[in-house]
């Protein structure tokens, strides 16, 4: 049996993303939420940098990544608002764990009327 990581920052933000799933509901587009979700982290008093810039390719200049939050530089939290999580959004948080040398990431979409969500693992194999 594996041991959950960090259950109590994971739960708090859990509770937060459920409270504007509860507030807002679907419909909004992706920016709406992420407002949304960081001004519930402001009231929680949680330290949290949005829109990370993580750089694509370290040796060439390919571009770079934006990570929706990095939550008490411990889990990337990824916001979506696509029905349901494709393969590709998995690896897109495999990546910013990855290259943030994060070992938690929550990818959470907003597009039904039940908060979607995953919990990732930076060592997963899809």
């Amino acid at each position: 049996m594996s041991k959950l990581i960090l259950p109590e920052l994971s739960y708090k933000i859990m509770g937060i993303l459920f409270a504007v799933h509860n507030e807002l509901g679907p419909g909004y587009i992706e920016k709406h939420y992420q407002r949304a979700v960081k001004e519930q982290l402001k009231q929680e008093g949680m330290n949290f940098n949005e829109q990370v810039k993580v750089p694509l390719c370290k040796k060439d200049s390919l571009g770079c990544y934006y990570i929706d939050f990095v939550i008490e530089n411990r889990i990337v939290l990824e916001i979506k608002t696509v029905p349901r999580f494709s393969r590709a959004n998995i690896l897109q948080v495999l990546r910013y764990l990855k290259e943030a040398g994060i070992e938690l990431g929550i990818l959470a979409t907003f597009a039904r009327r039940e908060l979607i969500y995953r919990r990732i693992l930076r060592g997963y194999r899809n």
